[in-house]
């Protein structure tokens, strides 16, 4: 129990530095954009303030007992609001760490700010970003904690399903950080393809699509006959991105810049393993470019 308090109390006094000594910091101000001051700070000083009434809430439930046997349903009275703030905190990180990377390497004020501020004895030699991770670390080891004292509990104590119900409340948090970060990547993903994507004289598909991810990616060969009734065959070189929901068929017109040859949506029928793909192409011995069915199946490896 004491651990759970001792902890909290240590991330708060880190989360105090993180908030009032850089984010607070008038010259660290100047050298960044309002946006690059968002991204970098996020919404962690009502991050801090939520820290700072769950250890409230800690310390009067001790200040009744010396010995605290609940605290399962202080955490899952704190959990929304720990839901509402660490989700959307964590999900920015991946921006929030690439900016500060860049801004280290690209502003020299900024660089000159950060040192300068790092050197002071409040932040005990520990950088900027040590303490913008503060809070995906808490919300990670919060579970651990619990889970430690959910193991010293007797059999059969009242708290025991309070915890229970405390551990899996911060599992779906973490859980919802997880996908919040993996949603962020796909989308920028999908932002830096539609970027280098040439559709040429085919009709474009907007890539950045709500649910929409990249499976996989690589070349291969399209193997093609010469002429109608010839057995005579050939190799293209194509390029495809398999979406769970699209395939494109692209050949590298230019350097890393894939030219799309055509695309296509998958069908209403998916598999565990795979999907099946109905596609229009262009028969080569037809003169006048007649459209033909055609369907295969893509399969997940």
């Amino acid at each position: 129990m004491f651990e759970l308090i001792g902890s909290e109390a240590s991330y708060l006094r880190s989360l105090r530095v993180a908030v009032n000594h850089f984010y607070a910091s008038a010259e660290l101000k100047e050298t960044l954009s309002k946006r690059e001051h968002h991204v970098l700070f996020s919404n962690s000083r009502v991050v801090m303030a939520a820290s700072e009434k769950f250890l409230m809430d800690l310390e009067m439930r001790l200040g009744e007992r010396v010995l605290m046997s609940q605290v399962g349903d202080i955490v899952l009275q704190n959990c929304p609001e720990f839901y509402r703030l660490y989700v959307p905190y964590v999900t920015n990180m991946m921006y929030q760490e690439a900016l500060v990377n860049q801004l280290l390497q690209q502003n020299r004020d900024f660089l000159s700010s950060v040192k300068k501020l790092e050197n002071d004895p409040v932040c005990q030699r520990q950088s900027l970003k040590s303490f913008l991770v503060l809070p995906f670390q808490r919300i990670t080891r919060m579970k651990l904690i619990l889970e430690s004292i959910l193991k010293l509990t007797e059999p059969g104590s009242a708290s025991i399903l309070n915890l229970e119900k405390a551990i899996e409340a911060i599992h779906e948090i973490v859980t919802e950080c997880d996908k919040g970060v993996q949603n962020m990547k796909q989308i920028e993903e999908l932002v830096s393809l539609q970027m280098l994507m040439d559709f040429g004289k085919v009709k474009s598909v907007p890539l950045v699509v709500r649910g929409r991810f990249l499976v996989h990616h690589g070349p291969m060969r399209q193997l093609t006959l010469e002429a109608a009734h010839s057995s005579r065959i050939s190799f293209i070189s194509v390029y495809l991105h398999l979406f769970n929901d699209l395939l494109i068929i692209s050949s590298k017109k230019y350097f890393l810049q894939p030219a799309i040859i055509n695309h296509c949506f998958s069908s209403s029928k998916t598999y565990s393993d795979g999907m099946l793909f109905h596609l229009l192409y262009k028969k080569n011995d037809d003169p006048n470019w007649l459209s033909e069915h055609f369907q295969f199946y893509c399969v997940k490896h």
